[in-house]
């Protein structure tokens, strides 16, 4: 009997760690199809890769589980003041999760360590805008793009990654 616990016991975490992996992978494209549209909105009217917003959102926001996605709907982890009252953060507040994109969008086109890579980099150039992104500061850790650029690689992101026909010109 004691060995029926302890082996239950050591085999528990293990099914746990695999029923929480299998709910992620069952979420992210569930996220992807819900924040499509407003990353190729962005794509259209800013010029950035709609693979870049939606695969930096997906790490920032671990596909929009995590707890400032849920309660402050900031899916790309900036900071800033917020008035939430369930969760007390440095992390900005944003009313819906299309104004965090926006937000997002607004930060690579105005600050000034960013908004020159919409000159260096074609809309379709995804990879140079994620090390671009990183090298201009974006985030401290250095395997940041390479695991970016693995979530637009198993999602296939790239294929968002489209202008209106009338742009394509």
């Amino acid at each position: 009997m004691q060995r029926t616990i302890y082996l239950f016991l050591l085999i528990l975490p293990i099914l746990i760690s695999l029923h929480a992996l299998s709910l992620k992978a069952q979420t992210i494209p569930a996220y992807i199809e819900e924040n499509a549209d407003q990353a190729q909105y962005i794509m259209q009217n800013y010029g950035i890769p709609a693979s870049i917003v939606l695969a930096i959102a997906i790490h920032e926001s671990a596909a929009g589980t995590s707890k400032i996605a849920k309660h402050l709907n900031n899916h790309f982890g900036i900071k800033g003041p917020n008035t939430n009252k369930v969760i007390k953060s440095s992390y900005r507040d944003y009313p819906s999760v299309d104004s965090s994109f926006n937000h997002f969008a607004d930060i690579l086109k105005n600050r000034k360590h960013y908004n020159g890579l919409f000159d260096k980099y074609s809309p379709f150039d995804f990879k140079n805008w994620i090390y671009g992104i990183q090298r201009a500061g974006y985030a401290g850790s250095k395997l940041w793009a390479s695991k970016v650029l693995a979530i637009i690689r198993k999602y296939k992101l790239n294929t968002y990654d489209h202008l209106p026909e009338a742009s394509q010109h």
